[in-house]
């Protein structure tokens, strides 16, 4: 058993299960054994495991992680481009079978390949919120697209009316489109817009680098939700999260000069 301090005056943070703040963590596809691993470690930290694009199609052993992943309270949930793939071949209802017979318990609605209406797309949240917990992405994985930020909350809106559990703004694994600029630095103002409009415990950031990680928990508190984490950065962001790493350290904490004398 985890022999956890309590001597420090930290920021507030939510324990599991949490609803807001959540750690949404990609998996490129860990091997059983590798997952194992990583929830032993540091289960407690991730809410969400996103198998990536269309991995859990290929991976073998995509049912035992669906087992490691419940049995740690860890969602796991099927990447949106498996999703979009599926949805522009007719082939939801095979999916929906699919993943229920595999132990998926949650799935990412996106619309990065652009090939779906924003009616389809609301849709298919208010299908597949029947079913499963559902991760809504607004967004394009084009970095030429045009970002406008009153239509981006305005998808996110309604995706959360059709029945989407939260939303994710996309960021991308390389974090240089949507809700980042081509030189990887944050929209300032699509993200302030999000968070004017939208109940920000609702809304996940896809945040892949550490200085994106820092600049959101710098903005938005410790508490915020953030995507797209590395499966060897979750411990790492949790103390980005408690002010336990130069870049937030001591960020609203009370501190003692006397004691650091």
């Amino acid at each position: 058993m985890h022999d956890k301090p309590d001597f420090l005056d930290l920021p507030p943070r939510t324990v599991k299960p949490r609803t807001t703040g959540l750690t949404h963590v990609l998996d490129k596809g860990l091997t059983v054994s590798a997952l194992d691993a990583l929830l032993e470690q540091a289960a407690d930290y991730i809410d969400v495991l996103k198998v990536g694009w269309g991995i859990a199609y290929v991976d073998p052993h995509i049912k035992e992680r669906a087992v490691l992943c419940r049995q740690a309270g860890v969602t796991l949930c099927l990447g949106g481009t498996l999703l979009e793939v599926c949805a522009a071949q007719g082939r939801i209802p095979e999916l929906t079978r699919w993943a229920h017979r595999i132990g998926v318990e949650a799935v990412e609605v996106s619309n990065g390949l652009a090939r779906m209406s924003s009616d389809d797309k609301r849709a298919l949240v208010r299908e597949l919120s029947g079913e499963f917990i559902v991760f809504a992405e607004t967004g394009t994985k084009d970095g030429d697209a045009p970002v406008t930020a009153h239509l981006w909350v305005d998808e996110m809106e309604a995706d959360l009316e059709a029945g989407a559990r939260h939303v994710i703004a996309e960021g991308r694994e390389s974090g240089t489109v949507g809700l980042y600029h081509s030189d990887g630095t944050p929209r300032v103002g699509l993200a302030e817009a999000i968070a004017a409009r939208m109940p920000l415990g609702k809304v996940i950031f896809e945040a892949p680098t550490k200085s994106h990680q820092t600049w959101f928990v710098r903005k938005f508190g410790s508490d915020v939700g953030l995507g797209n984490i590395g499966t060897d950065e979750v411990l790492a962001l949790e103390t980005l999260r408690l002010g336990l790493r130069a870049d937030t350290a001591l960020l609203g904490a009370p501190t003692s000069v006397g004691a650091l004398a």
